[in-house]
């Protein structure tokens, strides 16, 4: 589901993954942090796919509040997680979105 964003300015946190074959834990925290990052303020949505390279874009009102999501100390641990066992490689992008705009078919029944 592409994720309904406002009017920009606003932020996108981009963070590119490989996973290890480590699965133990990932599925629960994964969901925790998901779950974790929807109560934070600020927290705009977040669209995500995974097909050997994972990508997850979540996106925020201001860089205050990814500051303070980074600094969220479950997340801190699921940060610590991946790097000691669930990732052989990522690499997040924090950038301001200037302008967006798109495409919805009309449904049809």
């Amino acid at each position: 589901m592409i994720a309904s964003t406002p009017s920009p300015p606003y932020y996108a946190v981009i963070f590119s993954n490989i996973r290890s074959d480590v699965e133990k834990g990932y599925a629960e925290t994964a969901q925790l942090m998901l779950e974790l990052a929807e109560q934070q303020p600020g927290y705009l949505g977040h669209e995500s796919v995974r097909d050997g390279l994972g990508i997850t874009i979540s996106y925020w009102k201001d860089l205050e509040s990814i500051r303070l999501w980074k600094s969220q100390s479950d997340h801190q641990l699921a940060q610590q997680m991946g790097r000691d066992q669930w990732y052989t490689s990522y690499k997040t992008r924090i950038c301001r979105v200037e302008r967006d705009y798109g495409f919805e078919a009309d449904q049809k029944e």
